[in-house]
């Protein structure tokens, strides 16, 4: 099922198509989530929760899925294509991987890289008899630990998880907009995925007293295999368009404080010709103009 080659008939299919059409500025990211075949309760929990964190842009498929996306993509691209969707998180549990998540990314509707995450302890959103925040709202993402830095593999995961919950691009921010934090640890090989609302407190100034509040869902996760690109298909996957790309502008550079200073080059000028304001006493008499055309004035005599 290709759309792209699909030629429209009604206006409205046209629109839908025109949607889908490569963009200088692409659309946030949309995440599809997948139960398989053999999902367990805790797998099917997991799945609703983050699906209720990344709302509205995610789609939650509630049928099982017999696939495998080690072995098999083609099902998991043809998903990708139908819903229009880049990121994907797939659940399956068996005797051999237990609580096993999948999460992954397209690029041309294609599996870039994918990791596989065991779940080994679960708490969901209904278990936190907090206060939650609203759906679509922007997290804050943390990531603490040096192998998210160190080791490949945890740094392609990094790449990942901010990929999969940074949400929409914003021009600006308020600060009572700032309330939802997801924080990532990864220490003694496990990953522990944990989610906060931001209380602002009054402190007496201007600037409100933080304070953490957990919210649910809460995750520890462990690596177990991995699929990611090669170095030439992730750079290409990584590539702008030229249209996007700040044009260099001449003869401008900027010092170390952050002020801008600017070249300009002009022609050489003959200040003689300069226009100025004629006035009475500025008017050249007749012997100055005899002086610059190189003649000499003439000395009056004395007559007897």
């Amino acid at each position: 099922l290709i759309y792209h080659y699909r030629k429209p008939k009604t206006k409205r299919a046209k629109r839908f198509l025109e949607k889908r059409e490569p963009k200088l500025t692409e659309n946030t990211k949309n995440a599809m989530l997948i139960k398989g075949g053999n999902a367990n309760l805790t797998v099917t929990e997991v799945l609703k929760d983050i699906y209720a964190v990344k709302k509205p842009f995610a789609v939650l498929y509630k049928k099982k899925n017999i696939t495998r996306p080690f072995e098999d993509q083609t099902s998991l691209e043809f998903f990708s294509k139908k819903s229009d969707c880049s990121l994907f998180l797939f659940g399956s549990h068996n005797k051999k991987r237990p609580n096993n998540l999948i999460i992954g990314r397209m690029f041309d509707y294609h599996v870039l890289d994918m990791i596989e995450l065991g779940i080994e302890k679960f708490v969901s959103l209904k278990d936190v008899k907090n206060s939650k925040c609203p759906e679509g709202t922007k997290p804050m993402l943390i990531f603490a630990g040096d192998i998210f830095d160190l080791n490949e593999e945890y740094r392609r995961l990094k790449s990942l998880l901010i990929d999969f919950f940074r949400g929409p691009n914003v021009p600006s921010v308020r600060l009572a907009g700032l309330e939802y934090v997801l924080h990532f640890t990864a220490v003694d090989g496990k990953i522990y995925m944990r989610s906060y609302k931001v209380l602002l407190k009054k402190s007496g100034c201007k600037i409100p007293r933080i304070e953490l509040e957990e919210m649910g869902p809460s995750l520890d996760l462990v690596m177990r295999r991995t699929h990611l690109a090669s170095d030439d298909l992730y750079k290409l996957s990584l590539k702008q368009p030229k249209a996007l790309k700040a044009k260099k502008k001449k003869n401008i550079s900027h010092d170390v404080f952050g002020t801008t200073y600017g070249r300009i080059h002009m022609q050489k000028q003959d200040l003689g010709k300069l226009q100025t304001r004629k006035m009475k006493a500025l008017k050249k008499r007749p012997a100055e103009k005899s002086v610059e055309d190189g003649g000499s004035s003439p000395k009056k005599t004395k007559s007897a």
